[in-house]
């Protein structure tokens, strides 16, 4: 299938996560139960992938996502298959949501490939459309878990670190040109000696990689740690805007913000689907700025969309796309 041409001006993509389907619930509690196998489940939410990837092409995304439909969570799923972690106890993260944080017991060591066949089976359902990876980074995986093993924080980071590069390795190789490495736990932390260990991170990640070298960061006080984190080894932040009111924008023409910008315009945290009207005027508030052009702007929401029930982040896609084709012709 021939590829897709990804626009020059305000491309459309999706942060990774997706509603999970009622078959990808059903397979990741067997599969933890023990009732499935890792190659029976991997087979097994491939109908759940096709269906989130289906989504996003009827919304008209330019750069799709597999909708981390295997991922009961975005750090344990990576930790179930990195050697060096074992299962802890349930941990509280907020409301009534909680999650097993890993327990780091030995040297941390890629095994074999962790996203490789999913993201090679969304590929093949996306009509020619890119499929982003999405990885868990190195300091969230710190981060979000115990560590009795290092007693090293910066040791443990980059041996983190050494296991993300080399599954990206493995995805450059077959084809990937959108790699995104989430790590929202660094908002959490603001401070210059964690950036500054991040950057070091970073370099390991993505040191003469040939593909586009995102980096999501959300919530918390980011405008704290954007002077810290600039000159990372990346082409892109992809950073939530809408939630906050677009309160870094001004951050950023101040630090001279001189990357690409994947740039949220619809909350995730929100029911209420963005009209297209609304989308716009956040286009036309960023144009306004004037430290960044409509090449290096990719429109997507905040962060991922797997808490909203599916016909509203379907809904929410879509207003981003028809927002982005009209944004098009006006800048």
């Amino acid at each position: 299938m021939a590829s897709y041409r990804v626009p020059d001006k305000f491309p459309t993509t999706v942060v990774g996560s997706y509603p999970k389907m009622p078959q990808a619930e059903r397979a990741i509690k067997l599969r933890k139960s023990g009732q499935m196998s890792e190659e029976e489940f991997r087979e097994a939410i491939k109908s759940a992938i096709r269906e989130a990837v289906e989504d996003q092409l009827w919304a008209g995304i330019d750069i799709v996502s597999d909708g981390e439909q295997a991922r009961d969570d975005m750090v344990v799923y990576f930790a179930d298959r990195i050697r060096g972690f074992a299962a802890g106890e349930w941990v509280r993260v907020f409301d009534n949501e909680y999650f097993r944080k890993p327990v780091v017991v030995g040297k941390v060591e890629w095994v074999e490939p962790i996203t490789v066949d999913l993201w090679e089976y969304a590929s093949s359902v996306s009509a020619g459309r890119p499929v982003k990876a999405t990885l868990t980074g190195p300091y969230t995986m710190l981060e979000w878990s115990f560590d009795l093993r290092y007693g090293d924080r910066k040791e443990l980071l980059m041996d983190l670190a050494r296991v993300v590069r080399r599954e990206v390795d493995e995805l450059v190789k077959r084809g990937v040109r959108y790699v995104q490495i989430d790590e929202p736990a660094l908002s959490t932390r603001p401070f210059k000696e964690e950036a500054d260990m991040l950057r070091e991170a970073m370099d390991v990640i993505f040191r003469g990689v040939e593909a586009k070298r995102i980096v999501h960061i959300c919530y918390g006080r980011l405008e704290r740690i954007l002077p810290y984190i600039l000159d990372y080894p990346v082409d892109q932040f992809d950073l939530e805007m809408k939630n906050s009111n677009f309160r870094l924008l001004p951050y950023l023409k101040e630090y001279g913000y001189d990357k690409e910008l994947g740039y949220g315009v619809v909350d995730v945290h929100s029911l209420q689907v963005e009209r297209v009207p609304e989308i716009l005027g956040a286009v036309e508030r960023l144009m306004k700025e004037g430290f960044i052009g409509p090449e290096k702007v990719y429109l997507d929401p905040d962060c991922g969309l797997k808490r909203l029930p599916r016909e509203v982040a379907r809904m929410k896609l879509k207003s981003i796309a028809e927002a982005a084709r009209i944004a098009r012709e006006e800048w």
